[in-house]
């Protein structure tokens, strides 16, 4: 058997799934919508996971609509 046919080929990019983003899985750049680019998308992502960072303007809101935001039993890791 010649060297040449048990040649085994390795991908050569520096980009993998491994390196992608957690949020929105962008390899290169990042989703518009990701935690990491949307300082709204990022809001909303700390306030599931800590309603004592809901503004005061919003908690008036959800008041309004009959909402109580409290701090739920996600086990989410944090952006």
């Amino acid at each position: 058997m010649s060297s040449a046919n048990s040649t085994v080929w390795k991908h050569s990019s520096k980009y993998s799934a491994e390196s992608s983003c957690k949020h929105c899985e962008g390899v290169i750049r990042h989703e518009p919508w990701c935690v990491t680019e949307s300082q709204a998308v990022s809001y909303a992502y700390d306030i599931l996971l800590d309603a004592g960072k809901l503004t005061l303007e919003d908690r008036l809101i959800l008041h309004a609509l009959g909402v109580a935001w409290v701090n739920n039993s996600c086990h989410c890791e944090a952006a």
